[in-house]
């Protein structure tokens, strides 16, 4: 997909950062402003038709993801979903807190804020594919253990985890196991139901629906202490009143790739095949990072070295090519990519990676132009080492 931002033409191929709204999504979320504007707290005719608007939304996530209504939670976004699940689930308690390095800073911040509280840290290593190690998983004590958390799908290499094991260790202890699953749903099929999680986060703008809108997958049964208090909604876990519209253009976004996933799948992983190699031809040596026989379909993490990737970002973002070192969550930061840090990586390698993603709106045409601005890119940042 091409964009315009003031007059110039930019390839959009950050799409791990957000995607460009569904048309379909935008046409109910229209029919929603027209047809079911009122408050869904409301007992009138106005509020029982957007009340119905909301629990259809539900219903069809929890449908696509193999969970109950019920334990669906909406939320402001995959941030909020991530903070909910980690601070309700471990409030009033201290203990050590069980992750993988180089997580979203979603799932980073609140535990840093654990261990500020007393909590201590035990980390989950990654080996030089960006797996965890599945040995140390099953062999790690989990006695002190009261909480833990993974991402299955990484947002900056699309490494996905086999979470399954460690989850089912946890739960067969008590402990309340969290996944971000932000960057999954809407490229992967994922299944609340088989997957033995407590928690698992989501959000709508990573798969072409609105931002603004995402969702806490709750077990049900569990308890959570609400982050604020002040109504009812959300069986009181996240009260104010529900952003219908957006539910709605949630729902409408996961259907419209529940039905195509197999067609764009195929797609969007042929269009990755296609960068990677025009760019592995083009200007070597070039590293692809990460398990790429377990990862996103859309999600390239790229090193070239001899180019510092801050450089080789601003030199892209002239050309007209729109993409990121990592994390959109993280891009102030200045220092180089936790994740390939801990895969263990050479400095010439993390510090001059970048993350391409792209999406089903992407075409062959811009693959190709993205090959040619980003090698172009490369050989000029090598010419000047």
């Amino acid at each position: 997909m091409s964009l315009s931002v003031h007059g110039r033409t930019m390839i959009y191929l950050d799409n791990n950062a957000t995607t460009p709204l569904d048309p379909a999504v935008l046409d109910a979320m229209g029919r929603v402003a027209r047809e079911a504007a009122g408050n869904p707290g409301s007992r009138h005719l106005a509020g029982r038709r957007a009340r119905q608007a909301l629990e259809d939304a539900r219903e069809s996530i929890a449908e696509i993801l193999e969970a109950e209504p019920r334990e669906v939670i909406f939320t402001s976004g995959g941030t909020e979903s991530s903070n909910l699940a980690i601070t309700g689930l471990t409030a009033g308690q201290t203990g050590v807190v069980l992750l993988p390095p180089g997580e979203h800073p979603a799932t980073e911040e609140p535990v840093r804020r654990l261990i500020a509280a007393g909590w201590q840290r035990c980390e989950l290593p990654l080996d030089e594919l960006g797996r965890i190690d599945a040995k140390f998983a099953a062999q790690i004590s989990l006695d002190d253990v009261r909480f833990a958390t993974a991402i299955l799908a990484h947002n900056e290499t699309g490494v996905i985890q086999n979470l399954e094991p460690l989850a089912q260790r946890c739960l067969s202890q008590g402990i309340p196991f969290h996944v971000d699953a932000i960057q999954a749903v809407g490229k992967i099929p994922v299944s609340f139901k088989r997957l033995p999680a407590t928690t698992m986060s989501i959000a709508a703008h990573k798969f072409h629906g609105p931002r603004g809108i995402g969702a806490l997958l709750l077990r049900a049964g569990t308890k959570l202490r609400p982050a604020f208090v002040g109504g009812f909604q959300e069986a009181g876990l996240r009260p104010g009143t529900e952003p219908v519209m957006l539910a709605v253009g949630m729902s409408v976004a996961l259907r419209q790739w529940h039905i195509a996933q197999t067609e764009r799948t195929q797609r969007v992983s042929a269009l990755r095949d296609r960068l990677e190699q025009g760019l592995l031809h083009r200007c070597p040596p070039v590293f692809v990072n990460g398990d790429v026989a377990h990862r996103l379909p859309n999600t390239s993490n790229l090193s070239f070295p001899g180019c510092d990737g801050d450089a080789l970002l601003i030199a892209l973002d002239l050309a007209g090519v729109c993409c990121s070192l990592g994390s959109a969550c993280a891009s102030g930061s200045i220092e180089p990519s936790p994740v390939l840090v801990a895969m263990g990586l050479p400095e010439d390698r993390y510090r001059s990676a970048l993350r391409l993603s792209v999406s089903m709106v992407n075409t062959e045409e811009e693959i190709d132009q993205a090959i040619d601005l980003i090698a172009n890119a490369v050989t000029r940042l090598r010419a000047r080492q």
